[in-house]
């Protein structure tokens, strides 16, 4: 694994009385990290498409950390003024914007390439690409006038080594990297000599596993997944590191395919 996700946050890196907002925190990696950033003493802004997921994930973080201010959004991400107006509504109630963690997925695949449904991109493309355009574009601004902004993407090894039934997700993942890569180098200029200090990265899995994954399919191995909550802690540890080191790399959490 190439990330550190342990020692103490390294400069004004500290999640404490960070604000950060989370796109799909209604999923399991989502909980695992609206948890791991509450307890860090993160304010936490999740939004899902799935209003009692959503709410579902917001109460445990809740009720996990008491004291944490841990809110919940339905936000519709494919589109782009409301996404604009949740970024604006989250810097205006709290005052800052210091990270947006793009948890949004999905996966569609095939049994041959041959078989490949381009229905499946259709979606993909909505799922995968078009929300993080438009988390990408709202939350850019805020996150640069933040003295420890971080934009991340969780991506997919199989956008590196695409497989022959997966061809509509893995290049939805090789463009939504594409597109944070192209974001990064926006806070790279934005930095000018004295380097970025705001970082977009691309967290990098095979496949995510969590407890009740392992419920269903107790016999399972998942070898090489990573588990939503070592992904929480990775997601955390991104702001102890300085943002010139982790600007526009690929932070991988899997073997390298």
């Amino acid at each position: 694994m190439n990330v550190k996700t342990d020692g103490k946050a390294n400069g004004n890196g500290s999640l404490e009385g960070a604000v950060v907002a989370v796109a799909g925190a209604g999923g399991p990696a989502g909980r695992a990290t609206l948890l791991r950033l509450a307890e860090a003493g993160a304010t936490v802004v999740g939004s899902d498409a799935d209003a009692a997921r959503l709410a579902e994930a917001v109460d445990a973080a809740r009720y996990a950390h008491g004291g944490a201010t841990v809110t919940g959004d339905t936000v519709d991400l494919l589109d782009l003024e409301a996404t604009r107006a949740w970024a604006a509504r989250t810097e205006k109630d709290f005052g800052r914007i210091d990270g947006m963690v793009h948890l949004v997925g999905g996966w569609r695949g095939s049994a041959t390439f041959a078989e490949t449904d381009l229905a499946d991109w259709e979606l993909l493309e909505k799922l995968l690409i078009r929300t993080v355009q438009h988390t990408s574009l709202a939350f850019e601004a805020p996150l640069q006038r933040s003295d420890r902004g971080r934009y991340l993407l969780i991506s997919a090894a199989g956008a590196s080594k695409p497989t022959a039934g997966n061809a509509a997700y893995a290049a939805s993942k090789a463009a939504a990297e594409a597109w944070t890569l192209a974001l990064a180098d926006s806070f790279r200029k934005a930095g000018g000599e004295d380097g970025p200090r705001t970082a977009a990265a691309i967290l990098v899995v095979k496949a995510l596993v969590h407890d009740a994954m392992r419920a269903e399919r107790p016999n399972a191995k998942f070898a090489g997944f990573t588990d939503v909550k070592e992904l929480a802690e990775a997601i955390a540890g991104v702001w102890d590191r300085p943002a010139p080191e982790v600007n526009g790399q690929r932070l991988w959490l899997s073997p390298k395919p």
